[in-house]
């Protein structure tokens, strides 16, 4: 196996080459006036926006800082300007059935006229019909309508009185009606003197009662029947009254607004409601002399002929475009307010209110997927309106059987709208794993890069981006160096040497930073040592925890060797990420090696501390020692792995090289050496494989040592896989340079043996035996030795403890 060499410094940082960089300074370049790197969103967003089928909504997913939110707007009011204001919409009262208030559909900017317009007109009607009703030709027609039914009235009890007197019978009026009583003389006759009278003479009188209160009663029905045609009657002036002042008024209105069939019925609704209930009008002029009830509910009649104008586009230039920061459901669906009115909640169409949905009605609504999915009924919502193609306005109360107060039930309005959700990944395969209407809802995803490839015309077109972003926020322009260093924090952004990171809202922050300290050194050019000190002061800013891990490894708290030589002990590495910092801890993890049935303990595993990748890890270890080390034998031993001092939880496979290293140290009995410190996953042919976070891990390291003083044998192993990833910090490169610190990288556990321990780890010959002397050679002893020491036992303890394991009866 040959021997790894260290990295040449250029290997461990690609700097940015200036050449490429043709300007003095950011302000002598063109912005950049696309995304960079986001091809595939650009082109699933322009899709999705063209696509007018139903259910193409869309889904544009990625991290935070990306560019998704000022890439959406721009495309969409963009799209939105090329189309054409979408309808106004109002809610007017339903006289029929008032509780269903009507949508009403009107070219944009309409509806407030025709709130306004009716305004107008109720003043008008409350002048115009008392003013009607207060004529001389209304109050000569009403006179004659009621002189005509008097006129019957009088005639017919004077026909009547006429037969009663002839026939000697008085008709009297009482508080309670009419009586009928004889007469003689001019006089009435009492009780008594009609008791006096002849047996015949009662009779004959009691007889023209009767046939009198007959004729009485008949002229009774007549009245009624006057009374009803002179109701009639005056319903009818009323009515040709009250149609002559309103179709006056509505004559215009009628005019103007004769494109819109609905207004229209709306008009005439309005004209019918008015004569039915033209008292009030009539009452307007009293006002002031009427009780505050009668007040009230005249107020509250009249309130029903205005117009609740729900939408309202007369601003608009195209289709709106409406970002919905806080999308519960009333604030998506719209609600039904309601006011308390003497100890009661009451409401009316003028109560209803708009969601996000009606002012988006036409163009495009920009939601938050998380925020939409935590808010109770947000998401039901949504789907339901974009299902059905409509906005039905339904309290929550109601659906719920919450409250039981008055509540209206709006005519549902139309939808026809693009709804763009933004939102991870994870909560876009989560949808699309559980919920089966989100597939059929939004069928357009938009998946935004997180780096690009540092080519020479990304490279270029990445300068210009920096200074579209520097023009933006109206900073100091930056120098080429300072536009370089910004790329090469790109490329370590993107933890890869040959790619860059299109997080915009890291780059915009590092260059507003960068343009704070310009300032504060008193410059006008951003220059590539204010790029570093921002860049600085941003760890400085968040890296106390790290500080106080590393002095309690200086002080010995935490155990961490970095020189001398161990045997079954080695330096690992992990990354701990705290917010949006991440940095490099090497741990230490030791090993044990004895007599025992073949299987290797993950005491992190255990103790419940290790989580499921790192089992993993340790189970592959297991597999490469069988396979390897005892194809022909059992692998009689037990070993134990555990990360020291270690109180968290550990998960995934990037110590697995360290581990099975540090196994084999124990099994060889090979010390290890404590300057180097190893990364790295494994496979089960003890291929060494790539894993995160090289660069914290290998900075981590080195600052440690260079704490305690650099020796120049001190090193970090990686992968040869994540060569390409490496953009570490100048003091590393500095040290690398000077050969006070290395990094190696390898593809094979035992090149990592090889550095480790300074010994050849062997080759196996054509009968699978490795050179005695070195790491393999010494731990295929100590294999056989544990699987013949196993042998003895089985065999002197056969009778009372057979050994049975994996099938095999230990009989060699």
């Amino acid at each position: 196996m040959p021997h790894s060499k260290a990295l040449a410094p250029d290997q461990l940082y690609r700097v940015c080459d200036l050449s490429q960089l043709d300007f003095g300074t950011t302000a002598e370049l063109e912005p950049l006036a696309g995304p960079l790197g986001q091809e595939r969103a650009l082109e699933a967003l322009n899709f999705g926006v063209g696509m007018r089928h139903e259910g193409y909504n869309l889904f544009v997913m990625g991290s935070p800082g990306l560019g998704k939110q000022t890439l959406l707007k721009q495309l969409l009011e963009g799209e939105a300007a090329k189309g054409a204001a979408p309808s106004d919409w109002c809610y007017v009262n339903n006289f029929d059935v008032p509780h269903r208030p009507q949508a009403l559909a009107l070219p944009a900017g309409r509806g407030v006229e025709l709130r306004a317009d009716m305004e107008r007109l109720l003043d008008e009607l409350l002048h115009a019909v008392p003013a009607a009703f207060q004529s001389d030709e209304y109050r000569i027609r009403a006179q004659e309508i009621t002189d005509d039914y008097k006129g019957r009235e009088e005639s017919a009890f004077a026909e009547l009185n006429e037969q009663a007197e002839a026939q000697g019978i008085a008709i009297l009026r009482t508080p309670v009606g009419f009586t009928l009583a004889p007469r003689r003389d001019g006089e009435v006759l009492g009780p008594d003197e009609f008791k006096k009278l002849d047996e015949s003479e009662r009779e004959a009188i009691e007889t023209s009662v009767r046939e009198l209160n007959e004729k009485l009663k008949g002229v009774f029905h007549r009245i009624a029947a006057w009374q009803k045609e002179s109701r009639e009657r005056f319903r009818e002036l009323n009515r040709e009254v009250s149609d002559a002042a309103v179709g006056q008024l509505l004559h215009g209105l009628e005019e103007k607004y004769a494109a819109s069939p609905q207004v229209l019925e709306f008009l005439n609704a309005v004209k019918q409601d008015v004569a039915e209930n033209v008292d009030v009008f009539r009452r307007a002029g009293e006002e002031e002399e009427q009780p505050q009830a009668q007040q009230l509910h005249d107020h509250e009649l009249l309130q029903r002929y205005r117009v609740n104008v729900l939408v309202d586009n007369a601003e608009a230039n195209g289709a709106p475009v409406v970002h919905e920061d806080n999308p519960n459901y009333h604030n998506l669906v719209g609600r039904v307010e309601h006011i308390a009115q003497m100890g009661a909640l009451v409401t009316n169409f003028s109560l209803i209110k708009a969601g996000a949905l009606h002012r988006a009605n036409g163009g495009y609504l920009v939601l938050d997927a998380r925020k939409v999915l935590t808010t109770p009924f947000g998401w039901e919502g949504i789907k339901r309106a974009l299902r059905t193609r409509e906005i039905r306005i339904e309290s929550l109360e109601r659906m719920l059987s919450l409250v039981s107060t008055i509540s209206l039930e709006p005519e549902p309005i139309p939808l026809d709208l693009k709804v763009v959700l933004s939102g991870d990944r994870l909560l876009y395969y989560l949808l699309k794993a559980y919920d089966p209407e989100f597939g059929q809802l939004f069928k357009v995803l938009a998946d935004f890069s997180e780096d690009t490839p540092r080519t020479d015309e990304n490279t270029q077109l990445y300068a210009r981006l920096i200074a579209s972003l520097q023009q933006r926020d109206g900073l100091r322009p930056l120098a080429r160096e300072a536009v370089g260093r910004a790329i090469e924090h790109a490329a370590r952004r993107a933890d890869d040497s040959e790619r860059l990171s299109v997080h915009l809202g890291d780059v915009s922050d590092l260059l507003r930073e960068a343009d704070y300290w310009a300032g504060q050194a008193g410059r006008e050019v951003v220059a590539a040592d204010d790029v570093r000190r921002a860049r600085d002061a941003r760890v400085r800013r968040a890296n106390q925890t790290e500080e106080r891990l590393r002095d309690a490894t200086l002080r010995e708290t935490l155990l961490i060797d970095t020189q001398g030589a161990r045997t079954a002990q080695v330096n690992g590495l992990a990354v701990l990420q705290l917010g949006d910092y991440a940095f490099g801890r090497p741990g230490r993890i030791t090993a044990t090696a004895r007599l025992g049935q073949g299987g290797v303990v993950d005491i992190e595993r255990e103790a419940k501390l290790g989580g499921k990748l790192h089992s993993k890890g340790v189970m592959i270890l297991s597999a490469f020692l069988a396979d390897r080390y005892a194809r022909n034998q059992p692998l009689s031993l037990a070993a134990s792995l555990v990360f020291e001092q270690s109180y968290g939880t550990i998960d995934g496979d990037s110590a697995s090289t360290a581990e099975l290293c540090v196994l084999l140290s124990a099994l060889a009995d090979v010390p290890i050496r404590q300057s180097l410190a190893i990364t790295g996953s494994v496979n089960q042919h003890g291929q060494v494989q790539a894993i995160g976070g090289v660069n914290e891990k290998i900075e981590g390291f080195f600052d440690l040592c260079a704490m305690r003083g650099l020796s120049g044998e001190q090193g970090v192993i990686i992968p040869a896989a994540n060569v390409k990833h490496l953009m570490l910090n100048e003091a590393v490169v500095e040290a690398v340079r000077a050969g006070r610190f290395h990094v190696y990288a390898v593809g094979h556990v035992d090149e990592a043996l090889n550095l480790l321990t300074g010994l050849e780890s062997g080759e196996a010959d054509v009968d699978g035996r490795y050179p005695p002397d070195s790491v393999n050679g010494r731990v295929q002893k100590r294999v056989e030795e544990l699987a013949a020491l196993r042998k003895r036992y089985a065999q002197s303890g056969r009778e009372n403890r057979p050994i049975v394991e994996n099938g095999d009866d230990g009989a060699a």
